[in-house]
């Protein structure tokens, strides 16, 4: 059947559907809400059973494949749209600087050991699998499946395949549910040995943490209207804007690929910049406080449910079952990292709130952020370890390195070599840890023992 425009939008309407189908199912099946799956996975499961793969009841066009990529380049647009803030190392790294050297330490050696084991493993025993499907195990686990569908896009470019993105949501998929139950396992772990230092048994999150519904006397402003709706109205102008970005990075993308054609700047990167460059003007010329970042965060929030739901909905199974070994393996570098992380190395770096702390990392690593913020608040549900002040403030500098990894690891995969290119990440990744041991001290104290300032924190003696 010929793809129209009229395709496209049904394509979104019966997506649509399906999320506020999961959104229903969330607000009332305990299971989904005592594991917080998010709506947007159990959408994409509806779609994944409904489509053509299996009951074929649901009229996806056959273009749904190519959504997630198109929504990542929308993603990557909005990124630095509204951010007026000044970044100041010095301040940075004397707050929290083990905080960033712990977290960026732990994504380059989730790229490092990716290619590196996993290249070997690879390369062993899957002679006939391309080598480079190492490098989609981090890309799904870390950046969920927004930068597994930007690194399978840029896969499927460089190497002219159709399976990147396929592959890149499969790990994503499971990343987000090793997060989320692997998570909780290890929340139970800790809370038996007495790690968590907040909370004594696994608790609850709030009533609408768990059904997605919130009660009026809760809720909060998504942003300001910051352009008169005479004028405009205040979300066609945000989404304009980003939009906007996004086409001229599609331009210029398609224009330097006429003259060089060879050299691959993944159009994402490109979009992403463009956004640096017109949210500069803005602030320039006076009109930057017109963007206002919660309404450009909440639309990227929303265009991230749609990639995840048509991410998993359209996962190939016949691809999956052609990988099934090499992804199998894979997965289990990809699990083993992120407890090593917690109950070892974060245990002894961290200076204080070691676990609620490293389990942050352990969700975003596996899966997203948002998975990293649900477990954290299951152990500190009342954010007394300044794990996400700390976070955000390291994260201004930290997001300009997670994007170099996620735009150009890739492109040196395939250039240089993948197994080269993890020693030198891993090298990278081992350096960092060394150098939070030396700058900031290491801790060999029992799980349960308090570091400084936690007892002023927890009121306990």
């Amino acid at each position: 059947m010929q793809f129209t425009a009229w395709s496209m939008l049904l394509d979104f309407c019966i997506m649509s559907g399906l999320l506020f189908i999961a959104q229903m199912m969330r607000s009332k099946i305990k299971f989904l809400q005592n594991y917080y799956i998010p709506s947007s996975l159990v959408a994409g499961f509806l779609g994944l059973f409904g489509g053509p793969q299996f009951l074929d009841i649901l009229p996806f066009s056959n273009q749904t494949g190519s959504y997630a990529y198109l929504l990542v380049c929308v993603l990557f647009a909005g990124i630095f749209l509204g951010k007026q803030e000044k970044f100041n190392l010095k301040e940075t790294v004397n707050k929290v600087g083990d905080t960033f050297l712990i977290n960026m330490s732990s994504e380059f050696m989730c790229f490092g050991l990716a290619c590196l084991l996993g290249g070997i493993l690879v390369k062993i025993f899957f002679p006939n699998v391309f080598v480079e499907i190492s490098v989609l195990l981090p890309s799904g686990f870390m950046g969920g499946h927004g930068y597994a569908a930007a690194i399978g896009g840029t896969l499927n470019t460089l190497l002219n395949r159709t399976d990147g993105v396929v592959i890149g949501q499969t790990f994503a998929t499971i990343g987000l549910l090793v997060g989320i139950f692997g998570g909780i396992i290890c929340i139970n772990y800790a809370t038996r040995k007495r790690a968590t230092k907040l909370i004594e048994s696994i608790g609850s999150l709030p009533e609408e943490c768990k059904t997605g519904m919130i009660p009026v006397e809760k809720r909060q402003t998504m942003g300001d209207e910051t352009v008169h709706p005479m004028a405009m109205d205040p979300l066609a102008w945000h989404i304009g804007l980003i939009l906007m970005t996004t086409g001229i990075g599609f331009a210029i993308y398609s224009f330097y690929k006429q003259y060089f054609p060879n050299i691959e700047v993944p159009l994402m990167c490109v979009a992403m910049l463009v956004g640096v460059v017109i949210q500069g003007i803005l602030n320039k010329i006076g009109y930057g406080s017109y963007v206002d970042k919660r309404v450009i965060d909440r639309i990227g929030s929303g265009v991230t449910d749609y990639l995840v739901a048509f991410g998993v909905a359209t996962i190939q199974v016949s691809v999956v079952l052609d990988f099934i070994g090499p992804i199998l393996v894979l997965c289990i570098i990809g699990t083993a990292w992120p407890v090593i992380l917690v109950f070892y190395v974060a245990r002894k770096l961290f200076r204080n709130f070691w676990f609620e702390r490293s389990i942050f990392i352990f969700g975003y690593i596996t899966g997203v952020v948002a998975v990293g913020v649900t477990l954290l608040r299951i152990v500190d549900p009342e954010m007394k370890s300044g794990t996400l002040d700390d976070f955000g403030t390291a994260y201004t500098l930290q997001s300009i390195i997670e994007l170099f990894l996620i735009t150009m690891v890739p492109v040196f995969c395939v250039s240089i070599g993948v197994i080269p290119i993890g020693a030198v990440l891993t090298t990278i990744a081992l350096g960092m840890l060394l150098l939070c041991k030396i700058k900031y001290g290491s801790y060999s104290l029992p799980m349960d023992a308090l570091r400084p300032g936690e007892a002023e924190i927890i009121g306990r003696k």
